[in-house]
């Protein structure tokens, strides 16, 4: 494993002497869209202002589980409500870089819903359709996204074409140097638009040669095998058109290997950079990342790379962390930077917004690096704990 303070200061150093400005890259991205309430979930309430939360996912399970046969009163405390999905928030970060772009999705028809408005005033957006809602129930060592997502059934490749005119979408595809397709497990119809991409729209195209394609599964669980294994192989089908990117979380990278066929056998969980490695020679894509919390694995051209993030285990916030982490490794190679410093790049995007409970800019993300790099993780939770006081 590759000693990520180094490399933490490799990739500070590059940022700095950057020779490419994020403004003068396009992204375009899509196409879900969620308006995220954050909550936590009440094991003890105190009094009127004061509750103890479920601290576990375990914990919180086993109280679902002893209301078997029975009944439970479960009180869910809403802390935020924020603009979400897994396009929205990988572009909230984005721009948030300094990067133009446009945002296709879900976010509400005819105008954006008030959670994205903010979004709205630093991008372009356009809606097709109606946001799904999110309770999002937060837990120190990880999430539960109950969604409700009758709106999101009408992301539809002719509700695309109805709100975005072939001739628009041509141009923002060729315009653009990175082109994020996210969320194919939550929006049915997803596979219908990226057939129609990859068949009739794309081979009609003059793209850049050096384009990027930035493509999330989110997690496959309730799909499947034989849906998912579809969109595996619809995702090669975007090879001729681009730089291919397939990144997953640990949970889905498991269920990607298994559909795939290239896990030993049932119940054996490969190591990070194994499974990394045999996803990505089985997909034959430009690069496979797999991101777990607390590091990162990349294959591409025939190497593996794995680094370690700065994980905390006090995070102020947790949903989005994969989103910033996607977001800050396309930022990463869109700067140029090597794939391994781009993978730290993302972990770092994570690091701080898991902290502070919003994307960096890109100057707050060197200050983030320079802090990783002279004082070690311990420093960069002090600082964000500084911050919260």
């Amino acid at each position: 494993m590759i000693d990520s303070q180094v490399l933490a200061a490799q990739a500070r150093q590059h940022l700095q002497n950057r020779s490419v400005q994020p403004a003068q890259l396009h992204v375009l991205a899509g196409f879900d869209g969620f308006v995220d309430e954050i909550c936590d979930v009440v094991d003890k309430r105190l009094d009127v202002d004061h509750y103890v939360r479920f601290e576990t996912i375990a914990a919180y399970a086993e109280r679902v589980a002893q209301a078997a046969g029975l009944s439970a009163n479960i009180e869910l405390v809403p802390r935020t409500i924020k603009l979400g999905g897994n396009g929205p928030i990988m572009a909230n970060s984005l721009v948030s870089y300094g990067f133009s772009l446009t945002y296709i999705g879900s976010v509400g028809v005819p105008s954006p819903h008030p959670v994205f408005q903010e979004l709205a005033q630093r991008a372009k957006v356009i809606g097709i359709a109606d946001p799904g809602h999110t309770d999002a129930l937060e837990f120190s060592d990880g999430k539960l996204m109950m969604g409700k997502l009758e709106p999101i059934k009408h992301v539809s490749w002719d509700n695309l074409m109805q709100h975005v005119p072939r001739e628009e979408l041509s141009r923002l595809f060729q315009q653009s140097a990175l082109v994020a397709l996210v969320d194919w497990s939550i929006l049915p119809r997803m596979t219908e638009i990226w057939q129609h991409l990859t068949q009739e729209f794309l081979p009609t195209l003059s793209l850049p040669r050096d384009l990027f394609f930035f493509i999330d599964l989110a997690d496959p669980r309730k799909r499947t095998v034989e849906e998912l294994q579809e969109a595996l192989h619809l995702i090669q089908a975007f090879r001729p058109f681009g730089r291919v990117i397939a990144g997953f979380n640990r949970n889905e990278a498991d269920q990607v290997a298994a559909a795939l066929g290239v896990t030993p056998h049932s119940g054996v969980r490969l190591p990070l950079d194994e499974l990394t490695e045999r996803i990505g020679r089985a997909l034959d894509l430009w690069a496979t990342v797999v991101h777990p919390t607390e590091e990162a694995a990349a294959y591409a051209q025939g190497k593996t790379v794995r680094i370690s993030g700065p994980y905390t285990p006090n995070p102020k916030l947790t949903t989005g962390a994969g989103d910033n982490f996607n977001a800050g490794l396309c930022t990463g190679l869109l700067l140029g930077l090597p794939l391994a410093e781009a993978l730290l790049v993302g972990t770092a995007t994570s690091g701080f917004y898991v902290r502070f409970g919003h994307s960096p800019s890109l100057d707050q993300l060197i200050d983030f690096l320079g802090i990783w790099t002279q004082q070690g993780v311990e420093a960069l939770d002090q600082v964000a704990a500084a911050a919260r006081a």
